[in-house]
């Protein structure tokens, strides 16, 4: 598995770390079994960076996090031991190793706006089961007001939007540019609400909005089946073939706000060929 400069870097980074807390002088003289764990959970945390590359994010997440437990083994064993000073930075080592490996893994995500057309209550969990990264939603406000869904919506950092005042829906939309420049991903419902049809309905130019205010790509979602499986109005679940496909990321490099509309057709177009037309690499629930 090839790195690139900037892979090269962390990994450097994170031996030079590794080395300065982990491997000082009293580290010579310590009991064999501190060395050993030393020596484990400091190849673990740079095991971690190095896995973070190329691998999916959860895989990343779950490799740095094994890096992340070792530290804490490593800092319990040093505890009633003479060589408390070698267990605690090396544990310290270990932290700092993983967490530039987390740090390496989030850089292989595609931090974007992700957009999707909005057919039914079931859209959420599909998108949520099928995307393998963490991101943020930005849905409408009156959800917040709902019992444990509000709260549950607050408590997992999702992002409320005011549709209503002009004034703060631009407040909104200016929270969730920050959110994407800290580096993570938002999910959007362009049409706003779920159609009632099962066909495509107006976009707004919210996505578009953020997306070039941001700086960042925006990539279609398309939903099908979703409908079918549970129809506006009712309550009944109809079986039936799910499936969700991604478009290629549409650049926003250099546009200004003023193409939101434009950015916004565009959109629209892509998603409803998706939507009509799955790709061969779309996925099948």
């Amino acid at each position: 598995m090839g790195l690139s400069g900037s892979d090269a870097a962390h990994l450097v980074v994170a031996v030079v770390l590794t080395y300065l807390l982990g491997f000082e002088r009293d580290l010579r003289g310590a009991p064999t079994g501190d060395r050993v764990f030393a020596l484990v959970g400091a190849g673990t945390g740079v095991i971690g960076i190095i896995a973070a590359h190329g691998a999916p994010n959860v895989l990343a997440g779950a490799i740095t996090g094994i890096g992340f437990i070792g530290g804490g083994l490593v800092f319990r064993q040093s505890v009633g031991s003479q060589q408390v000073v070698t267990g605690v930075t090396t544990a310290a080592a270990l932290f700092a190793a993983a967490a530039i490996g987390a740090a390496a893994g989030q850089g292989r995500l595609l931090v974007a706006v992700y957009a999707a057309n909005h057919t039914s209550y079931m859209d959420t969990p599909v998108i949520f089961s099928k995307l393998p990264f963490q991101f943020r939603i930005l849905a409408k406000k009156e959800l917040w007001t709902l019992p444990f869904i509000g709260w549950h919506l607050n408590r997992s950092g999702q992002l409320p939007i005011d549709t209503v005042d002009p004034h703060a829906t631009i407040s909104s939309l200016g929270a969730a540019a920050r959110t994407l420049r800290a580096g993570m991903p938002i999910f959007v419902f362009p049409e706003g609400s779920r159609t009632p049809t099962g066909e495509l309905q107006t976009f707004l130019a919210g996505a578009a909005f953020l997306a070039i205010r941001a700086q960042v790509p925006l990539v279609p979602i398309a939903l099908s089946g979703v409908y079918d499986l549970l129809p506006i109005h009712t309550r009944h679940f109809y079986p039936c073939d799910l499936t969700l496909t991604v478009g290629e990321p549409i650049s926003t490099k250099g546009m200004t706000i003023r193409q939101a509309e434009e950015l916004t057709a565009r959109l629209r177009a892509i998603i409803d060929e998706l939507r009509i037309k799955p790709s061969a690499s779309a996925s099948v629930l």
